[in-house]
């Protein structure tokens, strides 16, 4: 066992050509790892979206200075549909079409479900699944009526597997997966994918923040490596599922976890 990542894998052109829209791009997660290994991908086109304008522009000018693609921004709030509609209109109109949507927008916290208000339910399950939902639906009008494109969603092993004081988060993971899977169905005659990755813990500067080092720990005891994953080790996945390699593959909710069974 090691608990050493691996060295970075640089990018083969598995999305050469395509165009993307990734939602919550800022910071230092997935969704901003995402956008990168996009752009190293050979995607010619992207849109970054998040809520967080100045740290938009700063993820902007990061991926431009490491890729030489800059990408378009538009900030968006997934709990609010015009927010959404003018995001997809505004993606549609900067690069023409949207060929992949990487739905990364998400919201989490702690609570025991004794305690848990339902102020701090509906906030979860609003940015988590009804955010996803409304990026779904709007883009998938897009996409039908071309006759292709792809759905990357964000889950996350707790849609799966117990975990106290997070009944919020997998109630809306959970339901995340279940949305991922029916929207499969009604899109693959459109010739339209939409899968799903279920990370267990990528370790980022944020989650670094708000989260103590005993929850950490617990977390990473648990994964077979000894370690947690890196967040572009997700983003590759991710990648995977919105290329051609994926063609066969639709209504699927992918691991990305090295935990123990």
């Amino acid at each position: 066992m090691t608990k050493h990542a691996p060295e970075y894998v640089k990018g083969h052109n598995l999305l050469e050509g395509k165009t993307v829209l990734i939602t919550a791009a800022a910071g230092t997660g997935i969704g901003f790892s995402a956008a990168l290994r996009c752009a190293e991908e050979g995607a010619t086109q992207i849109m970054i979206s998040d809520i967080h304008e100045g740290r938009l522009e700063k993820a902007q000018a990061d991926i431009a200075e490491k890729t030489g693609v800059k990408p378009h921004v538009q900030v968006c709030n997934v709990t609010r549909e015009d927010d959404v509609q003018n995001l997809v209109d505004e993606a549609v109109k900067q690069m023409g079409h949207v060929d992949v949507l990487i739905n990364n927008a998400g919201l989490g916290g702690s609570a025991k479900l004794v305690d848990m208000t339902d102020d701090q339910w509906n906030v979860v399950l609003d940015v988590t699944l009804n955010g996803t939902f409304r990026m779904t639906r709007a883009m998938l009008g897009h996409m039908q009526k071309r006759g292709s494109g792809v759905i990357v969603n964000n889950a996350s092993v707790l849609g799966w597997r117990a975990q106290k004081e997070q009944a919020h988060y997998a109630a809306a993971k959970a339901g995340v997966m279940a949305l991922t899977r029916c929207a499969a169905m009604e899109a693959a005659e459109h010739g339209v994918r939409v899968n799903a990755v279920s990370p267990s813990i990528a370790m980022h500067a944020f989650l670094n923040k708000v989260t103590s080092d005993d929850v950490l720990d617990e977390l990473v005891s648990r994964e077979a490596f000894g370690r947690a994953a890196e967040v572009w080790e997700v983003a590759n996945v991710m990648v995977f599922l919105a290329s051609d390699y994926s063609s066969y593959m639709t209504g699927e909710i992918v691991s990305v976890s090295s935990q123990r069974a």
